[in-house]
């Protein structure tokens, strides 16, 4: 069997759509992907879950990879019950049987009252148990005591295997699953027709197809759940991550095969089966391994940031296309109201949901008419009664020859295909005149001229602005699916660093410069800044501040101890306990770049002087940690200027300095070029940027400038 590249979980809900903000009843998923479990997904309703699901599937396949979808849901039901609905004993039937009958917005539902209708159908009083309605239904008993001589079986074969699992027949309470597996058959149908032949449902058919979907059970991983769980946690939310990184566990281990293999036959026929019950404890031990590892793979391999032997020092340009081969987005994803988006990067194409505008419009205040009753010279066309207008159409058709006044942003009447402003006609209030020849389509808009129905209204990957909110507004997306911020932690080093600047400095100390402008670029460029605060040299109290950052962020920043030299105690620790490799990067200011892996979260050891450490954020750490964000590698921006300036570059290294330009638009530098000149930074608003090869500089030379605003600053 050809294995799976993608697993994805889905916790389902029946339950009413209760508002925006996550709820321990509402939809959780996860994705677990080439060692990667990402943050739970949540979705509001089965509407907003069923896009999701389509579209992030229908993105898997286009990018050729292999998904086993999970649902904690029954796939069927006891032996007969198909064909008391549907004619055939065909589960799959059934499921078209539902996605027919169930009434089903996304927020509520019909459940309850297509269960007494369905009980209808059966002799005695059943099988359906559970009224959660206010009011009685016929048929539905509340109790599922008051139930008798129905005739069919209380559980399914794999639910008689599973302690502790619900009957399907059971509508509402705790733990039941009659509702879920009513709505979710029907989502399911609906996805399957979109699919078609791409989508295999286990095990009623071979799980050979690009797509899989299976039955689970997290309850199965009760233990696992449980330790994986961490005060304030939906455990909805940390079941899916169990289960997908179990399922995930499992095929790395070879064992898969034989999980999907273990069923009964009768169960193929049409009840269905749980995945994992007969194999419990090949599943089971699967988890506890991920749980144990707290859920959390390596968000990079240990090994990205090897640099091939015998290489010394490293171009600027090769450092950066380098690291841009060896990151990848790092965070989960998460769904959110649009309106609370802002700042947020897309995790999925936001796909519009009608046209905008949605039908054809008049883009000025005036009269409409059907252009083909016009022609050269004056016309004269007599007025219908009434008016269009933004938010009130006109009611029926204007007739070839007739006008009707319409206003700004009014849909055309049947009838309109052009609209003259107002100032170019003459009206008594009967009759409108204006002169001819008019263009057809004059003054109109099309519908969807802006963005059509089903577009991508913005890529993945964009990081969300004001105008980005509006246009997810005016087309009617609701929720989109972004990556949870990247949390970057910041670190100082060194014993003769002063940590807070209220408090005294001896003469051989400094105050920290570092951390407040390195927190303040994370935090400008729309990540989560962590202050890890200042560790003096000493590798424990070192090795204790990189473990908080590990644990509470997804990349760490330090500043000093990056080099070689006795003091720097950074890179030692580094490579005693961590995967360190030392860039010697051929530019000035900086050089050393150390970049590292602790417990399974990156490492940049950034130099400790200000200026250097600056410089060398702005040129690695800014597209790097956009890239990791999600938002994909950042280009510095820059143009060409004249020199205000002189200077003789020896070739070997690329060289920034600190500038600003002069009223005339040339680039003037900072009076000295010392890296402990920190004034510089602040007079600059930008940086030259001088290639690596020698050059001299003159006044009116063209050199590159890089403005502090093209980093994002």
């Amino acid at each position: 069997m050809r294995p799976f590249d993608t697993f994805v979980m889905v916790d389902w809900s029946a339950a009413r759509d209760r508002g925006p903000a996550p709820k321990p009843d509402a939809i959780w998923a996860t994705v677990a992907r080439a060692g990667r479990v990402e943050e739970p997904v949540y979705l509001r309703n089965r509407r907003v879950a069923e896009r999701w699901l389509a579209e992030f599937i229908e993105a898997e396949l286009a990018a050729g990879r292999r998904v086993l979808a999970g649902f904690d849901f029954p796939f069927g039901f006891p032996a007969g019950f198909a064909e008391r609905l549907t004619g055939r004993a065909d589960p799959l039937a059934l499921w078209d049987w539902f996605a027919a009958e169930l009434e089903d917005d996304g927020s509520v539902n019909n459940r309850f009252a297509l269960a007494g209708r369905i009980n209808a159908r059966f002799p005695g009083t059943g099988p359906f148990w559970f009224n959660g309605a206010r009011g009685d239904i016929p048929f539905l008993p509340r109790r599922g005591s008051e139930r008798h001589g129905h005739g069919m079986a209380e559980r399914r074969a794999a639910e008689a295997r599973a302690p502790g699992s619900f009957s399907v027949w059971q509508m509402g309470g705790a733990g039941a699953v009659g509702g879920q597996a009513m709505t979710g058959m029907a989502a399911l149908s609906r996805l399957r027709a979109r699919l078609g032949q791409a989508v295999a449902v286990w095990p009623f058919e071979p799980p050979e197809a690009p797509v899989v979907l299976t039955e689970i059970w997290p309850s199965l991983l009760a233990e696992a759940v449980q330790a994986a769980t961490r005060p304030g946690d939906i455990r909805d939310a940390v079941q899916v991550r169990v289960v997908a990184a179990a399922l995930a566990r499992l095929q790395e281990e070879g064992r898969l095969e034989e999980v999907l293999a273990a069923v009964p036959d009768e169960a193929r026929a049409e009840e269905g089966w749980i995945l994992g019950v007969g194999a419990e404890e090949a599943l089971r031990e699967a988890a506890r391994a991920v749980a144990g590892a707290g859920l959390v793979p390596p968000r990079l391999k240990d090994d990205c940031f090897a640099m091939p032997q015998g290489v010394a020092w490293v171009p600027v340009d090769e450092a950066l296309a380098r690291l841009r081969a060896a990151l990848h987005p790092v965070t989960g994803r998460e769904r959110l109201a649009s309106s609370r988006a802002a700042g947020r990067v897309l995790a999925a194409d936001a796909i519009a949901r009608r046209a905008n505008p949605p039908r054809p419009n008049s883009a000025v205040d005036g009269y409409g008419f059907a252009h083909a009753a016009t022609g050269p010279g004056i016309n004269r066309l007599p007025l219908v009664q009434g008016r269009a207008a933004a938010g009130q159409p006109f009611e029926g058709r204007v007739p070839e020859g007739y006008a009707v006044r319409i206003l700004t942003g009014a849909i055309l009447p049947e009838g309109v295909d052009t609209v003259v402003l107002e100032e170019d006609c003459a009206t008594d209030g009967l009759t409108v005149a204006f002169d001819g020849p008019v263009k057809p389509g004059a003054n109109t808009r099309r519908a969807g001229e802006d963005v059509e129905e089903g577009a991508v209204a913005l890529p993945a990957g964009q990081r969300l602005r004001p105008p980005d909110i509006a246009l997810l507004s005016a087309l009617g997306i609701a929720e989109v699916e972004v990556f949870r911020p990247l949390r970057v932690a910041v670190l100082s080093t060194g014993d003769e660093i002063v940590p807070d600047p209220a408090l005294p400095a001896a003469p051989h100390q400094i105050w920290d410069a570092n951390r407040p402008m390195l927190l303040a670029l994370v935090e400008r460029w729309g990540h989560v800044p962590v202050d890890l605060g200042h560790a003096r040299d000493d590798a424990r109290a070192i090795a204790r501040a990189l473990d908080q950052g590990a644990r509470e962020a997804d990349v760490i920043l330090t500043s000093g101890g990056a080099s070689a030299g006795d003091e720097d105690h950074v890179s030692r620790l580094l490579r005693e306990r961590g995967r360190l490799t030392s860039w010697r990067i051929a530019l000035k200011p900086g050089r050393p770049l150390a970049l590292a892996m602790w417990q399974g979260a990156p490492v940049f050891g950034l130099p400790g002087n200000p200026v250097a450490a600056f410089v060398c954020a702005l040129i690695f750490a800014r597209p790097a940690l956009s890239l990791m964000s999600g938002a994909g590698w950042l280009e510095a921006q820059g143009y060409t200027v004249p020199a205000a300036f002189s200077k003789r570059k020896k070739p070997g290294r690329r060289e920034y300095l600190r500038a600003r330009l002069t009223p005339e638009g040339a680039a003037e530098v900072f009076r000295s070029e010392g890296s402990g000149r920190i004034s510089g930074l602040s007079w600059a608003t930008g940086l030259v940027e001088l290639p690596d090869g020698a050059l001299d500089v003159e006044p009116g030379t063209p050199v590159r400038y890089l403005p502090y605003s093209g980093f994002g600053l």
